[in-house]
């Protein structure tokens, strides 16, 4: 009996995956806006970030937004 080995990627819902698309169509289209300043975002990145958003508020599964500090790898070494 082999037990299940879970990876370390990130799980997301099909809804979740629904939203980003739903996203990225709206930003290729030119009517993907931002948040409280309404501007139209360009950025795919952005538009990812606001598609995942949309789905955590309607309650799709998406993983909890990273917190904490960042490692410092590959930084400058202080001496």
């Amino acid at each position: 009996m082999a037990a299940k080995k879970s990876s370390g990627r990130r799980k997301y819902g099909k809804a979740a995956s629904k939203r980003v698309e739903s996203a990225m169509r709206r930003r290729k289209k030119g009517t993907l806006k931002s948040g409280r300043s309404g501007r139209i975002v360009k950025s795919r990145k952005q538009a990812i970030a606001i598609g995942l958003s949309e789905a955590r508020k309607q309650g799709a599964k998406v993983p909890r937004k990273r917190t904490g500090p960042k490692s410092s790898v590959g930084g400058k070494e202080s001496r």
